[in-house]
């Protein structure tokens, strides 16, 4: 479904360490915003939910809905840092348009 980089595996498995209450993972989620139509949103998740595909890899589990999965199908993940900014990076086959920030597509 997805491919996650050694980079973006690293930067999960550092935001599930700092987590302030135990987390089982990482939610990637595809929804309508942003500028160019859809958006992406990232966050701690505490269980997976009906209809959730779980991606694992290196005993990290990634959760994605339903909704979410037809958007992101054959997506990589990625995490640069740079000098001016430093964040997670998607590069998404099926947007057809993406907006000047990374973080929305169409």
């Amino acid at each position: 479904m997805i491919t996650l980089t050694d980079n973006a595996v690293a930067a999960i498995k550092a935001a599930l360490y700092r987590a302030s209450e135990p987390t089982e993972g990482f939610r990637i989620m595809v929804h309508a915003g942003g500028c160019a139509g859809f958006q992406y949103s990232m966050g701690l998740e505490s269980v997976a939910h009906e209809g959730d595909a779980i991606i694992e890899r290196d005993g990290l589990k990634v959760f994605m809905d339903r909704g979410s999965q037809p958007h992101a199908a054959g997506m990589t993940v990625d995490f640069v840092t740079g000098l001016e900014t430093s964040g997670f990076v998607f590069d998404n086959p099926n947007a057809r348009e993406t907006c000047g920030c990374g973080k929305s597509c169409k």
